[in-house]
């Protein structure tokens, strides 16, 4: 028997900052690590799981304020529902979702569509929230390296 495997990369690698409101006092970084799911077997029934992270550091957030967020762009697909890894050759494309829980109940988006957005407040320390990635199983796929673009944008 002939075993398909495929590797997958997911990248973050675009970071906004984005000042919201009379709120331009505060600073915030933000950095990630990409999800990286590592080989796809097609003939397996488990689906592969990863996980990357966001981390968020605020300076200025004060009494009153309103939470900080962090969400995820939908990536190539444009749809948070079906999040599409895109074959390098640019033909093949396979089913992936980021996120925020280890049960991949709740897809991290950007509040639309019944996607969440992680919110916090903290202020002058970092914060690291975990993503957590999911490729469906079953997915018949040509061999090779699959990947999609995430903006990660911060709302302050």
């Amino acid at each position: 028997m002939i075993r398909k495997r495929t590797t997958f990369l997911t990248t973050l690698a675009v970071c906004v900052v984005v000042p919201v409101g009379a709120h331009a006092a505060i600073k915030c970084t933000i950095t990630t690590v990409g999800v990286a799911f590592g080989l796809y077997d097609v003939f397996s029934s488990a689906p592969p799981y990863s996980a990357g992270n966001v981390t968020i550091r605020c300076l200025g957030l004060g009494a009153g304020i309103d939470p900080i967020n962090v969400a995820l762009s939908a990536g190539g697909s444009g749809s948070f529902q079906s999040r599409r890894l895109l074959h390098e050759s640019g033909t093949d494309r396979m089913s992936y979702n980021l996120y925020l829980d280890a049960g991949h109940t709740q897809i991290w988006g950007d509040g639309t569509g019944g996607t969440l957005k992680y919110a916090s407040i903290s202020n002058s320390r970092a914060v690291t929230v975990t993503i957590f990635g999911r490729i469906p199983p079953g997915q018949d796929v040509s061999a090779g390296t699959y990947s999609d673009t995430i903006v990660a944008i911060i709302n302050f």
